[in-house]
């Protein structure tokens, strides 16, 4: 899987990664994870122990978008009114132009951190009950082992209840 190590997303998160001291546990798995389900099958965890990376269109007053990423647990479903409530903005649903032209991943493939644009950042606190979880890392391909402690850190996001 030398090919996905090469990968110019995922070479871009890891080295954000390393900025910050972090030389995270990468796994290269067979078949694409686009579901917080399929990497937590493909991993032998359960989806709670995936931080599933979504990206929503938020809009401000002024009628101007940005991106906004919920590090939610694969196992919850995002309230976005609570994420609106947070962020000031009115928030979307985003598609996958959207998603590629502003962070420069695809979808399945959305990482913490590497963000063509930086996004806004919400972490979901329901990840601090695992030792560790899971995060793609910038391939649908490559994930990488990391704390909600550490995410919260890399990102500088605002911890959360997600599920609302």
């Amino acid at each position: 899987m030398a090919s996905t190590s090469e990968h110019p997303a995922v070479r871009r998160v890891l080295a954000v990664l390393a900025e910050h001291g972090i030389d995270p546990e990468v796994r290269h798995l067979p078949d694409a994870v686009r579901t917080a389900q399929a990497a937590a099958d493909a991993l032998g965890v359960t989806p709670a122990e995936i931080a599933n990376s979504l990206i929503f269109v938020g809009t401000t007053d002024t009628a101007q978008t940005e991106p906004v990423l919920v590090l939610a647990s694969g196992g919850h479903r995002v309230d976005t009114d609570t994420v609106a409530a947070a962020t000031g903005l009115r928030i979307g649903r985003a598609d996958a132009d959207f998603v590629r032209s502003r962070t420069g991943f695809t979808i399945g493939g959305v990482a913490p951190v590497g963000h063509l644009t930086p996004p806004r950042v919400i972490v979901d606190t329901a990840l601090a009950a695992f030792p560790a979880v899971w995060a793609a890392a910038g391939h649908s391909h490559v994930v990488f082992r990391t704390t909600c402690a550490e995410l919260l850190t890399v990102t500088g996001g605002l911890p959360l209840d997600v599920a609302g």
